[in-house]
């Protein structure tokens, strides 16, 4: 999937929307946005913490800033699949990200020896501050996240972007994107919304939003997992996931 934006900056809100919701929201948006190209699909992530999770736990005490580093993959990963390396920062709500493509093979060397691929010049200074941020935390990969998602943009401006993610699940076992897409799924929320804007939201997708009660939440999908199985438990994996991990052996 060729999603090869380099540097982001915009504002980025949640919605959670049960089934009720969402239909009426999809009612109320119709020509106004359209799928973009990519339509449904699968995300895959690897997120990076240190030992204590600091990253999540700094995140989760709602700071004006805070940081955030993951690796990215689309669909079903192979040795040649372009996957993403990912520096998320946020700072009083505007996200400044940037982001790294690669084939997965490439991302193994650089991350385990250091190795670049050739001709990343287009691309050394946002190298250089992921260099910089695990130099500084030293993180290793503590969980995979994974959800299809929806993709819309505007129909008259494509800078909007309206995603629906569903799905969504984890695991701490397993860190590696080419070991598939299976995991242990949230049970919340039935769709969550992201609403992504450079600037502000249009006059009507502000009185749609009024209309249906829908208001923006504070939601990490990490630090909804940290909260739920990983901080509660640091003793090793549950037997649910033990039971998971040996089905997907299984197969």
């Amino acid at each position: 999937m060729g999603k090869q934006n380099e540097i982001f900056e915009r504002t980025e809100k949640k919605y959670r929307l049960n089934a009720k919701q969402y239909n009426a929201f999809i009612n109320g948006v119709e020509g106004k946005i359209k799928e973009d190209q990519y339509g449904t699909h699968t995300i895959s992530n690897i997120y990076y913490d240190t030992d204590d999770y600091e990253l999540i736990r700094h995140s989760l005490d709602k700071p004006k800033y805070k940081e955030k580093f993951r690796i990215r993959g689309y669909g079903i990963i192979s040795n040649e699949s372009t996957v993403f390396l990912e520096l998320k920062k946020k700072f009083n709500g505007i996200v400044y990200k940037r982001r790294a493509s690669m084939t997965y093979k490439q991302m193994n060397r650089y991350l385990v020896n250091g190795v670049l691929p050739d001709g990343r010049q287009h691309e050394q200074q946002i190298l250089k501050e992921i260099q910089y941020f695990l130099s500084y935390y030293n993180p290793g990969p503590k969980v995979f996240l994974a959800y299809e998602r929806t993709a819309f943009e505007g129909t008259t401006d494509p800078s909007l972007r309206i995603t629906f993610d569903q799905n969504i699940r984890s695991r701490g076992r397993d860190l590696d994107l080419i070991c598939g897409d299976y995991g242990r799924v949230l049970n919340e929320p039935a769709y969550l919304m992201e609403i992504k804007v450079f600037y502000a939201y249009p006059v009507w997708l502000s009185r749609l939003l009024a209309e249906l009660e829908i208001y923006p939440v504070s939601f990490s999908k990490y630090g909804t997992i940290y909260k739920q199985f990983i901080s509660n438990s640091k003793s090793g994996e549950s037997e649910e996931e033990e039971l998971c991990l040996q089905a997907h052996l299984a197969v």
